[in-house]
């Protein structure tokens, strides 16, 4: 069988690294659980973690966590549109926001609840995704902050995600002029700047992230370990999180390159993990075939755990693994093991053919976290509409 497997006590491990670097920092963060699909039982792990703090882009993902955990904190991650503005609401205590018709219509969403919703204003800062330009804050932030249903929690930007480029200091900086320039101008304290993720967390590391900088969203390198600037592994991380474990439906020795020179005609072919060697005419080694393929994910984004093993290509629904000169003991139905970057990731968990398989149980893992209680305190202990929503708090 194919499948994802997510390794419970690998996240409980990258959940309780992260959130200390966060109480050393004095910040707070949200789980960004985007990549998983809604998956109801890692949410659930998730709950019985202390993440209470989560985010997603998906509303019918924050609709399941809010039915495993209705006292969770949610953060809707992606700019709303008009369509989804009372969903917003309902099902999120915080959005990230740019624009200012968008916010009064979540003030209006929110006067007919009866409640009071939290919005980080975005600014661009290069990234050339969401936000408003810098030159228009102060006459943004002042159209908006006396909205009697609305709460401005803070400032915030995405920083690495669609350019591509990584964060640095003068960027980081510049939200806490902006900060300080918003307190000043109309003397109301703003308690988030949020803009630490995954790819700042290098520079946190590092001594590098400026105080002012108090709330990071967080995926990537939970799940994965992933050091978004250095790569490799964050120190003190796992990567062993979430595998894919890939079922051989055949082995045989076979050439390792095509009988013949002809022009491709593979409908995946720019899609191929790049070669590690030539393979020369007529050399022989045993191939396995697995049942994944370009359809189920990004196969370049799979590296065997094994390094003899080596991708040689895929089609939609399979893909070939050569073993080098000798199977090492592999047979049909045994399984192959594969690291995964954030796209391969991404497409797995939703893809429909793939099961994905938490281990140990929820039930065996819910155990195994009591027995820690005394050592997990409550990461939030509720919202304040004054003040705002905490995030995980750094007690744990």
């Amino acid at each position: 069988m194919n499948r994802v497997t997510i390794n419970l006590e690998a996240l409980l491990h990258n959940f309780e690294v992260i959130n200390g670097w966060m109480k050393k920092h004095d910040a707070s963060w949200t789980v960004v659980s985007k990549v998983l699909c809604g998956n109801p039982d890692v949410l659930t792990a998730l709950k019985h973690i202390g993440a209470t703090s989560i985010g997603d882009s998906r509303l019918s993902n924050l609709k399941t966590m809010k039915r495993i955990y209705p006292e969770y904190e949610g953060w809707y991650l992606r700019v709303p549109g008009p369509s989804v503005i009372e969903e917003v609401v309902s099902l999120s205590t915080v959005s990230l926001n740019s624009e200012r018709e968008t916010i009064v219509a979540l003030q209006d969403a929110a006067q007919k609840e009866g409640k009071t919703h939290h919005v980080i204003i975005m600014i661009e800062l290069g990234d050339l995704r969401e936000g408003i330009l810098p030159g228009s804050l102060v006459n943004f932030y002042k159209s908006v902050f006396n909205l009697p249903h609305i709460h401005v929690l803070g400032i915030g930007a995405n920083l690495g995600c669609l350019a591509g480029m990584a964060p640095n200091m003068d960027q980081l900086m510049q939200l806490v002029l902006y900060r300080e320039l918003l307190e000043l101008k109309f003397e109301h304290k703003l308690q988030l700047i949020s803009a630490g993720s995954s790819a700042t967390l290098p520079l946190l590391l590092e001594g590098r992230v400026p105080k002012g900088i108090n709330h990071f969203r967080i995926g990537e390198s939970l799940f994965l370990g992933t050091d978004l600037i250095n790569g490799d592994v964050l120190p003190g991380l796992r990567d062993d999180v979430m595998l894919l474990r890939a079922e051989i439906a055949e082995l045989k020795e076979k050439g390792l390159a095509p009988s013949a020179d002809a022009p491709s005609i593979a409908p995946f072919a720019a899609d191929q993990p790049a070669p590690s060697g030539e393979s020369a005419p007529g050399q022989r080694g045993y191939r396995a075939l697995i049942g994944v393929g370009q359809l189920d994910t990004d196969i370049s984004g799979l590296t065997p755990l094994n390094p003899e093993h080596q991708i040689a290509g895929a089609s939609s629904d399979i893909t070939v693994v050569n073993l080098g000169d000798d199977p090492g003991g592999l047979k049909v139905g045994d399984t192959i093991e594969f690291r995964l970057n954030y796209p391969a990731l991404l497409h797995l968990m939703n893809c429909r053919y793939i099961t994905k398989m938490v281990e140990p149980s929820i039930e065996e893992f819910e155990d195994a976290v009591r027995k820690k209680c005394s050592k997990l305190s409550p990461v939030l202990d509720g919202f304040d509409s004054a003040a705002g929503p905490a995030g995980q708090a750094s007690t744990t």
